[in-house]
């Protein structure tokens, strides 16, 4: 994959895609439409994001909240995933993508679980680039079951309490290997970080945009990465 050679490139980027259902509603199409429409922009979004030299990219699919949306819309993304899972794997062996799922995938249905777990084992030793999917996945409940994990670790002995730091308890984190986010972008508009990402992005660089996601392309994540470009990060320094 060709990299961009005018721009800082951030290694890490992690979207919050919004504005499915706003994009439907705009257009007098129903919300599934939008969360259709989303996926498509997705599609082409990996192949974008590998050629401009980012090396992981961390999208937000399906939050630990979404489950509160109506029986439909929930159905309706179990089936949207179901009919692009084939779409998703053509494009991580043409690109050479990693796919990689963060979240507590349980709660899902049995062929979706089970097609996750195809997904990352037939990908896992692609190199190009590493595409995470967060999926019933909340931030508190990250946090609680790293925890949890880390106490199951204590009781057996595995690991002591005294010798516990930060990068170690990010170990127990879903995105373990993964560098914490260079770049956060939400579309829509929203300035809320929805429960995505708290520990990672203590030092991310946000970027907020009004387009919706279904709207969401190449040149507005350039835009993205230019507003990073312009950014100074001293992570707490001078």
């Amino acid at each position: 994959m060709e990299k961009n050679v005018e721009m800082n490139i951030p290694q890490s980027v992690a979207i919050i895609m919004d504005g499915n259902g706003r994009w439907a509603t705009k257009r007098g199409l129903p919300r599934t439409m939008g969360h259709k429409e989303g996926a498509k922009t997705l599609e082409k979004l990996i192949g974008d994001a590998g050629r401009l030299g980012i090396k992981y990219l961390t999208v937000y699919a399906f939050s630990t909240e979404n489950w509160k949306r109506s029986e439909d819309e929930v159905s309706a993304l179990m089936q949207l995933f179901r009919f692009y899972r084939a779409n998703l794997l053509k494009l991580a062996v043409a690109n050479g993508v990693k796919l990689r799922f963060i979240g507590d995938r349980t709660r899902f249905p049995e062929d979706i679980i089970k097609s996750v777990n195809e997904l990352e084992a037939a990908t896992k030793d692609n190199s190009n680039m590493e595409f995470i999917v967060a999926a019933n996945y909340g931030s508190r409940d990250e946090i609680r079951r790293a925890a949890m994990k880390y106490a199951e670790d204590i009781k057996s002995g595995k690991v002591c309490n005294e010798d516990l730091t930060e990068d170690g308890f990010a170990d127990y984190l879903d995105t373990k290997g993964v560098p914490d986010p260079d770049l956060l972008i939400r579309t829509s508009g929203e300035l809320r970080l929805s429960n995505y990402l708290l520990w990672q992005i203590a030092y991310s660089e946000i970027v907020v945009t009004d387009v919706l996601w279904p709207d969401f392309n190449i040149d507005e994540l350039k835009k993205c990465i230019e507003i990073y470009n312009g950014r100074s990060r001293r992570f707490g320094g001078v």
